[in-house]
């Protein structure tokens, strides 16, 4: 069974789409349509703008959102998913190419979800750190005892979580985390804490849109982060996508539910190798590779 997975923030680069653009007329057309839809031509920023550029959050998300729909698209008949699962923002780009939502909508819900998180990271000073070699328990338990708001916000892989929450929370769990024996506790260059309460301002913005959004059943079963379960029903779908704002990204458990459901082999949609290398971590034999163009199979 082929598990297809799509990335989320920080798979951005230089020049990403790049050649895309120039294999297809339908990835033409796609950042065209794009364009329009944003009010600004997200393509001339991802084929020439600066990696300080592209960093910010309103440019990232739909960036990647479009670098991985429009990849899917152009795979055609190769595209042949049993399972999908996207890292946080990928679960947009998962649903859109398996036709749970149209692209312009997904573009839109995108664009919005970047601008509510901008907004809310503005609001409030908060970050997040990337906590290695310690067991999720004990850094959940840290986490409990500090005092302010710090989370657990990221399963990436067993040994990686990250934590995200109020600078201060956050600068005293990594202290904590670091003597109960972490082997690192590396503060993350981002400007707020995603998947954290402080993301509620963005979650009850997000949430009207999402509700006012047509959600089809997808073609295969979606593993969302909220649960780490596969889901096709359109109503849960659009209720674990509102909830994935302030909750987890439960990518760790997600690739062990898709293994469990017989994935034997993932392919990554979109830019950058991050979701395979996290894989590897899970099991050090399972088939991954990048999506390639039909041209370059």
């Amino acid at each position: 069974m082929k598990a297809y997975v799509f990335p989320g923030q920080g798979a951005q680069f230089s020049g990403m789409g790049n050649d895309l653009f120039e294999a297809s007329a339908t990835a033409r057309a796609r950042f065209a349509q794009a364009d329009e839809i944003l009010g600004f031509s997200i393509s001339t920023t991802m084929f020439e703008g600066s990696d300080a550029h592209l960093k910010e959050t309103s440019v990232t998300q739909p960036a990647i959102f479009l670098h991985s729909v429009i990849l899917a698209e152009l795979l055609g008949e190769q595209f042949q998913p049993e399972v999908v699962a996207g890292h946080s923002l990928g679960e947009f780009s998962a649903l859109v190419a398996t036709g749970a939502m149209r692209f312009e909508d997904g573009l839109r819900l995108v664009s919005e979800r970047a601008q509510a998180m901008q907004a809310a990271c503005d609001s409030t000073p908060s970050t997040m750190a990337a906590v290695l070699g310690l067991d999720d328990e004990i850094v959940e338990k840290i986490c409990l005892d500090t005092e302010g708001i710090v989370v657990a916000a990221n399963y990436n892989c067993p040994g990686q979580l990250v934590i995200s929450g109020e600078i201060a929370a956050v600068e005293k769990a990594c202290a904590a985390l670091t003597e109960a024996g972490a082997r690192r506790a590396l503060m993350l260059p981002v400007g707020g804490a995603f998947h954290s309460p402080l993301m509620e301002p963005a979650r009850e913005r997000l949430a009207q849109a999402i509700a006012n959004t047509e959600i089809l059943t997808p073609r295969c079963p979606i593993v969302q982060n909220v649960n780490a379960q596969p889901e096709s029903h359109a109503e849960r779908i659009k209720a674990n996508l509102i909830a994935q704002l302030t909750a987890p990204v439960r990518w760790t458990q997600s690739m062990h539910t898709m293994i469990e459901m017989g994935a034997t082999e993932a392919i990554e949609v979109g830019p950058g190798k991050v979701l395979q290398g996290l894989f590897k971590k899970v099991d050090r034999g399972f088939i991954v590779s990048a999506a390639l163009l039909p041209s370059e199979a």
